[in-house]
């Protein structure tokens, strides 16, 4: 067992020599084998949901949304403002409640989001010059230049699911969902 230190002696406090300090190893790991991996050896039985498309749908999604939320962090933009930024983007005037039905968010959620990227500094909602009682949105400079970088993020993730996924089934996947 290594020696314990202590503390400074009475007699260092009154100017006595001290003893010379004694070199001690370093301290042992508590553990000396790594904690054991949570992948079971055994194959564990999915049960019925081996049959059920939506259980894999959801994991693809999970799969590919942390990869998707990691690139997008390092600009502060999550997936559904990323979203909205594209489809603004790509049809400048569309009202809050087109949008919202576009990408399926509710429109109380919708202006949440559209009020946070207006206060970003990335869109802005201006009275319609065909109906004054809705908005069109459309991009600031600002909301430009960052979805310019959000599309280049975007691209290098879809780019790193070709060789997980493989080309044709990224495309059959792709083409599939579209129809839905």
């Amino acid at each position: 067992m290594p020696a314990v230190k202590r503390a400074p002696t009475r007699a260092k406090a009154v100017g006595k020599p001290a003893k010379k300090p004694v070199k001690r190893p370093a301290a042992a790991p508590l553990r000396k084998r790594p904690l054991p991996t949570r992948v079971s050896a055994v194959a564990i039985d999915l049960g019925v949901l081996n049959d059920h498309l939506g259980y894999f749908v959801r994991r693809l999604q999970v799969w590919i949304f942390q990869d998707f939320i990691r690139r997008l962090s390092h600009i502060d933009i999550s997936p559904a403002q990323f979203s909205v930024l594209v489809i603004i983007g790509a049809n400048e005037g569309l009202s809050q409640s087109e949008l919202a039905a576009t990408l399926g968010i509710e429109r109380a959620r919708m202006v949440r989001m559209l009020h946070l990227l207006d206060r970003r500094g990335l869109t802005e909602r201006l009275p319609s010059s065909a109906d004054g009682r809705r908005h069109a949105l459309r991009l600031t400079r600002a909301g430009q230049t960052q979805l310019k970088q959000a599309k280049a993020l975007a691209a290098q993730h879809e780019a790193s699911l070709l060789p997980k996924l493989g080309p044709e089934r990224y495309r059959m996947m792709l083409e599939a969902l579209r129809e839905i």
